[in-house]
């Protein structure tokens, strides 16, 4: 309210200066005799008024300012989360009160709100930005990548450091990590890429279920599999093919592995197993 009253003050001063100023440019000047020999006093008298004066600026900060305030408190709020995670810096209200124009101490719903957001800490003094993670470097990262072996999702990551990004595709090309796409969500998953940590144990079912899947013989076919699934192949096999045959190069014939049978000759490892010698009399 004393700010609007303010508004309403100052736009009377505007209204009062600007009537004094049209009233000076437009009040003649005093009566000069004719003089030949001067022609420049009748371009002079001819001259056009000087353009009045405006005040406007400083209206429309204040205008602007008195809207961010008369704003919901959830835009209040999301304007204050993100000067924080942008300036990554602790600050008082009246820090961001000078900053972002919301006044926190002023508005009791907008400061309780923001002590008890999930992505503000408060110490009782300063406003922080607080991420999911409290990593603030790149080992910090792999280290926290390391302890997730089932995979942590990428979009919990970003908002940790400014740079946490770039670290994250630093890591996969050093072989570090894997990140993969979700199929379901489209989102990416971080993966440590160390076999020391392995330690689950996979069921027979699955592995039955595994090894039961025939593939098919021809890349063409692998290929488009692969795309039906939403995934880019790594290869394009027809374009290879269509290559060669441009090139004359016949293409390779896979040949069939001769199947080496048992003999009497045959140097046994597998005693132990006496229903693999079953024909070897004969």
């Amino acid at each position: 309210m004393a700010l609007q009253e303010q508004l309403n003050k100052f736009k009377r001063q505007q209204e009062k200066c600007q009537n004094t100023l049209s009233s000076i440019a437009s009040r003649p000047g005093p009566a000069k005799s004719f003089t030949p020999a001067k022609p420049a006093a009748a371009s002079t008298s001819a001259r056009p008024p000087a353009p009045a004066v405006k005040f406007s600026n400083d209206t429309e900060r204040l205008q602007h300012i008195n809207s961010i305030r008369k704003a919901p408190v959830g835009a209040q709020i999301k304007r204050v989360i993100d000067l924080l995670l942008e300036t990554r810096q602790a600050l008082t209200p009246e820090q961001i009160n000078e900053a972002c124009y919301v006044d926190v101490n002023s508005n009791k719903a907008v400061f309780d709100s923001l002590k008890n957001n999930l992505k503000v800490s408060y110490d009782g003094r300063r406003f922080a930005y607080k991420s999911k993670h409290d990593v603030k470097d790149k080992t910090q990262l792999t280290t926290l990548i390391r302890k997730y072996p089932e995979g942590i999702a990428v979009i919990d990551l970003k908002d940790a450091y400014p740079t946490v990004m770039e670290d994250l595709q630093a890591l996969k090309a050093e072989g570090s990590i894997w990140l993969l796409s979700n199929f379901d969500s489209q989102e990416d998953i971080a993966y440590p890429n160390d076999p020391r940590m392995i330690k689950f144990k996979v069921d027979d079912d699955l592995k039955l279920l595994f090894r039961g899947i025939e593939l098919p013989r021809d890349m063409l076919d692998i290929e488009k599999d692969l795309q039906k699934n939403g995934m880019k192949p790594a290869t394009n096999t027809a374009k290879r093919r269509a290559a060669a045959q441009v090139q004359g190069i016949a293409p390779k014939q896979k040949t069939k592995k001769k199947k080496h049978e048992i003999s009497k000759r045959t140097k046994l490892t597998n005693a132990h197993l006496p229903e693999l010698f079953q024909n070897l009399g004969s």
